[in-house]
């Protein structure tokens, strides 16, 4: 006997491990009978030694391995799940976000996905043999990670109004985390722990940080920025054509990004209109000695004949960053039979812009242009354009970063280009592919802005440009007596 040491076997544990000990060695846990047979075989010793039972004797082994295993592989599991999703949208957010906000965001992503990786490791030996007393802490911290995190997806995704597969993700991942967090409070995980409370204000403050960060960077710094771009259009030098019955009126457009939010420009129009004479006296008849045929027909007096009307951003979708700036011009001819039509020629320009920082559109709009008349009945309904003729851009969009492209979800930009009718106008449409586009009303032509806000969809109008028909014929004019 003197050879074969005393054994000692513990009371057991909430997992059902009862340690031993022989000669105040601790040889391990064990959680069975044949488990106890092949420790002791193990340390040299035989299973028919003295053994001094405490808390039970050979008959209370409480272990339940079947619940024990697959809490462990579901606690696993979720670690596993919130560890890939985090470092997948971090990666894509930290290589490939379009702000340094966006990326500094990816970089947390990726750090807190290492940590949900440890924690499947933690959860490995917290529910077999617990070798580490900081198993059960390390559990707790990536189980309020996890929490935190997909509580402030799942607030992003409602905030925004759309649904994405990802939506079932986030509710899962919240549900398995808070079951997690019950489990391991009841189990008070925390034991082994010398700052126990140190411990949960760290976690708590981290998830917070990380909370708090993330609400920063996805829904306060967007809308801090405002961007500021500005179109002009001025009426250069004019000119007689050789025969002197034709004006020719040269227009210089401009378009300068004075913000320090780089912009898309996703389609633009302007229109040169001739005022005719006392055009205030709208209700009164007159002789309309404009027409082509040059018959004489009375009429109420309109108020503006368009003279011209076209796109002067090409090509529509280009990329206008801060301090740069993009010119063009066009001619317009007017005919000697109309000098006496006009009082006045106008010009004002319009364009589409949307936020380069909140937004990444396909390269393939600006060659995307489509004539109602070459779509299919299927393409004019995805989505639906406003009446009348026109051709139209539409190209894929992705989000600033891949937190919102979860949430949000596929998008799509389309631009209609209105040509029909005597007053020509550009809408642009943002949405998932399959959303129906609100119909275009000039008296609201943002009916479509409380969706495209996300991305800075603006519509920028230029002041309008006159100048009496008179003092262009003069200049051209005396232009001609200087030649």
């Amino acid at each position: 006997m003197e050879n074969h040491p005393a054994v000692a076997v513990g009371a057991p544990d909430e997992l059902g491990l009862r340690k031993v000990s022989a000669g105040g060695k601790t040889l391990g846990a064990v959680r069975s009978a044949a488990e106890l047979q092949r420790l002791l075989r193990h340390h040299g010793l035989a299973f028919e030694t003295d053994v001094q039972w405490c808390g039970g004797d050979s008959t209370v082994w409480p272990d339940r391995p079947w619940p024990r295993r697959i809490a462990g592989v579901l606690m696993a599991a979720g670690l596993l799940a919130t560890a890939v999703l985090l470092v997948k949208v971090g990666m894509a957010d930290a290589t490939g976000a379009l702000s340094y906000a966006g990326r500094l965001a990816g970089a947390t992503f990726i750090a807190a996905g290492i940590v949900e990786f440890i924690g499947v490791f933690a959860a490995a030996d917290y529910w077999t043999r617990r070798q580490s007393r900081f198993s059960g802490g390390i559990l707790l911290i990536t189980a309020a990670i996890s929490l935190v995190v997909n509580v402030v997806l799942l607030f992003v995704q409602i905030a925004g109004r759309t649904y994405t597969p990802y939506l079932w993700v986030w509710i899962t991942l919240i549900v398995w985390s808070v079951w997690a967090l019950h489990v391991l409070v009841r189990a008070r995980a925390w034991k082994g722990l010398r700052n126990p409370k140190r411990v949960a204000m760290g976690a708590l403050l981290s998830g917070v940080l990380a909370g708090t960060n993330l609400l920063y960077t996805q829904v306060y710094v967007p809308h801090v920025a405002a961007p500021l771009v500005e179109s002009t259009a001025v009426f250069q030098p004019t000119s007689l054509g050789k025969d002197g019955t034709r004006l020719y009126v040269p227009v210089h457009f401009t378009v300068r990004n004075d913000g320090g939010v780089p912009v898309y420009v996703l389609g633009s129009i302007y229109w040169i209109k001739g005022v005719p004479r006392n055009a205030d006296r709208a209700k009164q008849p007159y002789i309309d000695q404009c027409t082509a045929s040059g018959k004489a027909k009375p009429k109420s007096l309109p108020k503006f004949t368009l003279l011209v009307s076209h796109e002067f951003i090409a090509p529509p979708g280009r990329a206008l960053t801060p301090g740069e700036e993009f010119s063009g011009d066009t001619v317009v001819t007017i005919d000697r039979k109309h000098w006496s039509c006009y009082e006045t020629v106008t010009v004002q320009t319009e364009m589409y812009m949307v936020r380069q920082d909140r937004t990444k559109i396909d390269p393939g709009y600006e060659l995307s242009r489509m004539y109602r008349d070459r779509l299919s009945p299927a393409q004019q309904v995805d989505p639906e354009g406003p009446p009348g003729d026109y051709f139209r851009y539409q190209g894929e969009v992705s989000n600033s970063n891949e937190i919102l492209n979860a949430t949000r979800g596929r998008q799509r930009v389309t631009m209609w280009w209105m040509y029909s009718g005597a007053n020509p106008y550009v809408y642009v449409h943002v949405g998932p592919p399959g959303e129906k586009a609100k119909a275009f009303d000039p008296d609201h032509p943002n009916a479509n802005q409380e969706k495209a806000e996300r991305y800075g969809l603006a519509r920028v109008r230029g002041s309008m440009a006159e100048k009496p028909l008179a003092e262009l014929l003069n200049k051209a004019d005396d232009g001609g007596r200087n030649e």
